[in-house]
């Protein structure tokens, strides 16, 4: 009994789903009651109610907001910003902020990933822009620079930049960016959340020594992707 209530202590939802899940339980309880006493044959009921468990268990695990602490010395270091896979790992021409070559890493999310996206590394917001755009497939090359996104620029105690760019996805179509221009910074804090399938890119300075490998899952906040020089 102590592990469950522990385990239960545990589950958190992030507050960007209150509202969604709140109203999804309401229409959910509605269309079962109606189907419930509208029909004398229960097996139709039985089906549906069947189907409306599973799909807000789904919602409920794509809004769970994990506690996360690094628990290690964040100097040069940079950690996955969201849970996934990666997906991309190359130097890229980067042309909306930096005008110049970095090294990208991107991370897919899937529906079935926490969707809180955690800052990469610790630093000052030194920008944050927001761009509207298509709903391509998010692994799609094109999705960084079509799609709808958000990016936020850091500049890191050592004086590296980076930046983290959310990207929505076919499905996801609203990204929620908490940082703002000026503030402080740190690893184990939420950067934003992101709605349904997507991505995060990492812009990385040349140089940057690599920690992860091309469709290694990672952890929001716990994987080490990179060291900065």
């Amino acid at each position: 009994m102590n592990r469950i209530r522990k385990k239960i202590k545990k589950i958190r939802l992030h507050r960007e789903g209150t509202h969604i899940l709140i109203t999804g339980a309401i229409i959910l309880i509605i269309i079962n009651a109606a189907l419930y006493c509208g029909i004398e044959c229960k097996i139709p009921f039985y089906f549906v109610a069947a189907i409306s468990v599973v799909l807000y268990s789904l919602m409920v695990n794509f809004f769970r907001s994990p506690i996360r602490l690094f628990g290690s010395d964040t100097e040069k270091i940079v950690v996955a910003p969201a849970d996934g896979k990666v997906v991309v790992i190359e130097e890229v021409d980067e042309n909306e902020y930096f005008h110049d070559r970095r090294l990208m890493i991107s991370i897919f999310m899937s529906i079935t990933n926490v969707h809180a996206n955690w800052y990469p590394v610790d630093g000052t917001v030194v920008h944050v822009d927001h761009h509207n755009g298509r709903f391509m497939k998010a692994w799609l090359p094109k999705a960084s620079t079509e799609n709808e996104r958000s990016m936020v620029v850091i500049e890191t105690p050592e004086g590296h930049t980076v930046m983290a760019r959310q990207i929505a996805g076919a499905i996801a179509r609203r990204i929620v960016t908490y940082a703002e221009k000026g503030e402080e910074c740190f690893i184990d804090e939420h950067m934003g959340f992101i709605k349904f399938g997507s991505r995060v890119d990492v812009y990385l300075p040349l140089g940057t020594e690599v920690c992860v490998t091309m469709g290694q899952k990672t952890t929001g906040d716990q994987t080490v992707i990179a060291k900065l020089k």
